[in-house]
């Protein structure tokens, strides 16, 4: 009888650890809070279900000497494991090791005007997250054959697609009826968001998606990343594609490297082909280049700020604050040397609204450069943005940082109530009371331009602009907000190049077969011409 009641409590206690094993899929880590926890639950259910078995007499009692062994034991158990947390929380916190943490990122000084060349606004995202998002369900709204079954993910990574910035995201199972019905084929297509045209693309995959946020049981993506790798404690999982259109998940695997819980950085990564589920384990160093996602955007502004705030100590950071910075609240995106970089302004924790400075940090290596310009802090200039416009009531995204003219530049885009960007703004970052607005980047850039040199800022000429010689093969005029402009076709060149009459009026003396050369800047449609010779 005592050897049955045995058995039925290891049955019982087995199934109840196995179940919350598979809900809640604790890494088996002692640095994983989740373990401990899953440790801590499973020996009280033990103690209680062993010592009812254990101490209840015949008539159903429990012994007093029983219940006394129970209660302490499991208030030994508690107790213990409260001294691991706390303990293992202090000795692996900023407070006892502020000089571990400040030295967790390494951050070099470099020049803004060698690093931050001026770029093609084919290159520019000038769409945010929330836009990304606002698209993608138009898109996705407006395809019967899907609708109905499926739904859009909130993912939306932005990753260099073939040279250009776009956001990506799965689509996911409506509903677990719908998963039942669709789960043999997959999902069948994800969204893919151009960041510069604003056009939206449903790519169709020969073969489904079968593993996935949205999946259940075996398929899905957290359980099969943890029943591969029962050990790794895995950081915010990513959605990025190849350059082939292949769609995977890119799993970063937390590093520890102060004390139980602290110093947390990226030590792998893990990347899943969501379509086979092919696994492949890379050490941090040996990531392939054209993922764009390992380090989120959260863990290196906790990074750098632990380096900017804990230069003196910790004591220092809350008190004193000597030489203390820490970034501004708030990051945008930057695509530059085929990687995805996080942009931030940094400030004094003095909280003022200027800032030092910016930093550039690398999501694939977590390279972080540091460029030292002092100016407007981007909430001021995003206020400047608005304050312009203000009658139409547009809201400020948060600023990228460009290169125009050779000025550091905050670029903004103009959204209105319905989340769709209707206008740009160029604030300059050392004197934010100049501020372009434009319907057009191009149009924004050339007032910007001309702001600038009113204001005695040299600024590049038409000289340093590339040009193009050519006749004219076609011209149109076309009004555009009140304001008449003439595109133009070159018999030598493919692009449509956009000439503003209000300032080349002679524009209107050109026909076709006339030659003529053009001063342009590059943009996504047309190109803006910027002089006439």
């Amino acid at each position: 009888m005592k050897a049955i009641k045995i058995f039925v409590t290891l049955v019982v206690l087995a199934i109840i650890g196995f179940v919350y094993y598979y809900l809640t899929l604790p890494a088996i880590n002692i640095h994983s809070p989740g373990f401990w926890w899953f440790i801590l639950v499973a020996l009280l259910v033990a103690t209680i279900i062993i010592g009812l078995v254990s101490f209840i007499d015949k008539e159903g009692k429990v012994k007093k000497t029983g219940r006394r062994v129970l209660f302490t034991f499991v208030l030994g158990v508690t107790g213990i494991m409260f001294i691991i947390f706390i303990g293992g929380g202090i000795l692996s916190s900023p407070v006892v090791n502020a000089k571990k943490y400040q030295q967790l990122l390494t951050i070099t000084n470099r020049d803004y005007t060698q690093d931050i060349k001026e770029i093609s606004y084919k290159d520019i995202p000038i769409l945010d997250k929330d836009s990304a998002i606002l698209l993608g369900s138009r898109k996705m709204g407006s395809i019967a054959e899907y609708v109905s079954q499926f739904e859009v993910a909130s993912n939306y990574t932005q990753i260099n697609y073939m040279g250009t910035p776009v956001r990506v995201s799965p689509l996911k199972y409506g509903s677990f009826f719908k998963w039942l019905t669709n789960r043999s084929e997959g999902i069948p297509a994800y969204i893919r968001i151009d960041m510069t045209t604003q056009n939206v693309e449903l790519v169709n995959l020969e073969k489904g998606i079968k593993y996935s946020e949205s999946e259940r049981f075996g398929r899905n993506i957290y359980r099969y990343l943890r029943f591969n790798y029962p050990t790794y404690v895995f950081d915010t999982i990513n959605f990025e594609i190849g350059d082939d259109g292949t769609p995977y998940w890119i799993c970063p695997v937390k590093k520890y490297s102060i004390g139980l819980f602290g110093g947390q950085t990226i030590g792998r990564a893990v990347v899943v082909n969501a379509i086979t589920g092919e696994l492949t384990d890379y050490a941090i160093e040996d990531v392939p280049t054209w993922i764009d996602k390992v380090f989120s955007a959260e863990l290196l502004i906790d990074l750098y700020d632990y380096s900017g705030t804990l230069i003196h100590g910790y004591w220092n950071s809350v008190f004193g604050q000597k030489d203390a910075l820490q970034t501004t609240d708030g990051y945008n995106y930057i695509a530059m040397e085929d990687d995805v970089w996080v942009y931030t302004g940094v400030t004094s924790v003095g909280a003022d609204e200027s800032n030092v400075g910016f930093v550039l940090m690398n999501q694939r290596t977590s390279e972080t450069r540091l460029y030292s310009i002092s100016g407007a802090e981007e909430y001021s200039a995003m206020a400047s943005a608005e304050g312009q416009v203000q009658h139409l009531g547009y809201q400020a995204t948060f600023p990228l940082l460009l290169n125009i003219g050779g000025e550091p530049t905050y670029f903004i885009a103009l959204k209105d109530a319905a989340g769709l960007v209707k206008m740009y703004a160029m604030v300059n970052i050392e004197k934010y009371q100049i501020v372009a607005i434009g319907d057009t980047v191009n149009a924004c850039e050339k007032t910007y331009l001309e702001l600038m040199k009113s204001n005695g800022i040299s600024v590049a000429d038409t000289s340093s602009l590339p040009k193009v010689t050519g006749s004219i093969t076609k011209i149109v005029d076309s009004v555009v907000d009140g304001n008449t402009h003439y595109y133009i076709l070159l018999n030598n060149s493919s692009e449509i190049f956009d000439v503003f009459v209000n300032d080349f009026i002679e524009i209107i003396k050109y026909n076709v077969g006339d030659k003529i050369t053009l001063s342009y800047s590059a943009g996504t449609d047309s190109n803006t011409v910027l002089g006439i010779e």
